[in-house]
């Protein structure tokens, strides 16, 4: 790999700090630095060389780049997955957030960088979720995708919701709860995990449901496999009104009678390694963070 982009927010002074630290140590060793336009000025005034590096409309920094190098924390990846997926290219994660559980590299790792130009990294290729929201006559109102999850939920405020769970066109369950969580493996650390959810191993083939803080003693989390065709139905007769999230980033209204539609994507995240250890040694080492 040559052709690097550098993402983050260049508006706050620590984050394009760090994206210089990045961009420096990779131009250090003959890469190509690729910048977005609207950072030029920020990174400009704040370098210590005399580095020229290549800036770039947002969309063109996807397209150009062999890697795309995130700095800031889990949903900045996220984020920087919606672009990359389609277009086959690989993410690394360089934590600047709280957790930064899908990151890779911390600010101090900055030395392992070489290991892109020799080929010594691996690539994590991630599932992700086809989302779309669909009339009761079956017409397609939005669609989406996701790395993480998609909720469906009364949005900002927590009220009791009435949904429907179909697969595959069969009935599954009734549920009464202040949402619903379809996670991919991936996903299950995260809003998932925090509701009850099980936590998967990132490489099984599965999709986990998971139910927020129902109104039941007997509904539970429950693991489809990957082939599922997953239905969601607002049967909510309070509230005309759902909101569908996907990812924590982007938000689509859901009405009454409306169905929510998810299955595996064609597209992966594909994520760089460069470090030993695998995922259960992540998951001790970031989750027990506050313990």
């Amino acid at each position: 790999m040559q052709k690097f982009a550098l993402i983050t927010n260049y508006n706050i002074y620590d984050k394009a700090a760090a994206a210089v630290r990045v961009a420096e140590a990779l131009a250090e060793r003959g890469g190509t630095v690729l910048l977005p336009e609207s950072g030029k000025d920020r990174v400009f005034r704040m370098r210590k060389s005399r580095r020229e590096y290549v800036y770039l409309p947002p969309e063109a920094l996807y397209e150009e780049a062999e890697a795309v190098i995130v700095l800031g924390g889990d949903g900045s990846l996220l984020d920087a997955a919606r672009h990359a997926a389609p277009l086959g290219k690989p993410l690394l994660g360089v934590n600047l957030g709280h957790l930064g559980y899908m990151t890779e590299l911390e600010m101090t790792d900055l030395d392992k960088l070489s290991r892109l130009f020799d080929g010594q990294f691996t690539l994590d290729c991630r599932a992700m979720l086809d989302i779309s929201v669909r009339t009761e006559q079956g017409g397609v109102k939005a669609e989406s995708f996701a790395l993480n999850d998609a909720v469906l939920s009364n949005g900002s405020v927590a009220r009791i919701v009435d949904l429907e769970l179909y697969e595959g066109g069969s009935k599954v369950c009734a549920y009464r709860a202040d949402g619903l969580i379809v996670a991919t493996p991936t996903g299950s650390t995260a809003y998932s995990m925090s509701a009850g959810g099980p936590v998967t191993d990132p490489h099984l083939r599965c999709l986990c449901v998971t139910p927020v803080c129902p109104h039941s003693l007997s509904a539970r989390p429950i693991v489809f496999g990957d082939d599922a065709v997953l239905e969601i139905k607002n049967v909510c007769q309070r509230e005309k009104m759902l909101f569908l999230t996907v990812d924590g980033r982007i938000n689509y209204e859901v009405y009454r009678g409306d169905v929510v539609r998810l299955t595996r994507s064609k597209l992966e995240t594909r994520l760089i390694r460069l470090n030993d250890g695998g995922f259960y040694e992540k998951l001790q080492k970031k989750m027990n963070v506050y313990e």
